[in-house]
């Protein structure tokens, strides 16, 4: 091998304080990790705002439409005995028991059967001023629906057994369910039309045990569940 040499043209020049200051102040291709984590962060705090303004809507829109989350015109008398919960079944809403009203998502029942409704309103919805009660469809324990049984009149619910009798009340001791079924706000016009205000919701009554007042005791030794 011989001896050679980097002719000076072909050496790398020396970066003068001009170069190396032209260099620091260029602009660097793609984004940094500050411009990153800004975009990131302004990406995250626009979806969060994004939900909770659909949320927002979402809570508002039923009172906004009338739909379920506000009140909701049922209906006459006529109107709801035409809606029993379990048709052809022997618990007309005349014999005491409940009509199902599926845009409120409520049982209706009177407390007197032998009375129709009442003109006044129910801020609670237990009907002491109306002679109707409405319950919300939601078994207190879980949420599943409770079901009539025209066999002892109580509602049964299918998921862990709970019982309550034909006005919502929780029976002690039979299920989990830790009260009686929730009451929706209610009212009676002078016309005799119920509006449910599905908006307001009052929880329902602690338990009552059996042979105790306050609760309506079975028709049936035995049930359907």
């Amino acid at each position: 091998m011989g001896n050679w040499q980097v002719e000076a043209r072909d050496r790398p020049a020396a970066l003068v304080p001009a170069a190396i200051e032209s260099l620091r102040l260029q602009t660097v291709g793609g984004f940094s990790r500050r411009t990153f984590l800004g975009r990131s962060l302004a990406l995250g705090l626009g979806l969060w705002l994004t939900e909770l303004s659909a949320g927002t809507i979402g809570f508002l829109w039923p009172n906004l439409s009338g739909g379920f989350g506000g009140p909701i015109v049922v209906g006459d008398y006529t109107a709801v005995a035409a809606n029993p919960a379990i048709p052809d079944a022997g618990a007309a809403f005349a014999d005491g028991g409940p009509a199902y009203i599926q845009a409120a998502q409520s049982f209706v029942v009177l407390l007197d059967p032998s009375h129709g409704f009442v003109p006044g309103t129910s801020p609670e919805g237990d009907g002491a001023a109306t002679n109707v009660r409405t319950l919300y469809q939601r078994c207190t324990h879980l949420g599943c629906k409770p079901n009539f049984c025209a066999r002892n009149f109580w509602f049964e619910c299918p998921c862990h057994g709970s019982r309550y009798d034909r006005l919502g009340i929780k029976v002690a001791n039979l299920g989990p369910a830790p009260r009686g079924l929730d009451r929706f706000a209610s009212s009676v016009d002078a016309k005799g039309v119920l509006t449910i205000d599905t908006g307001k919701l009052t929880l329902g009554p602690l338990p009552v045990a059996l042979g105790q007042e306050g609760l309506i005791q079975p028709r049936s030794a035995t049930g359907c569940i």
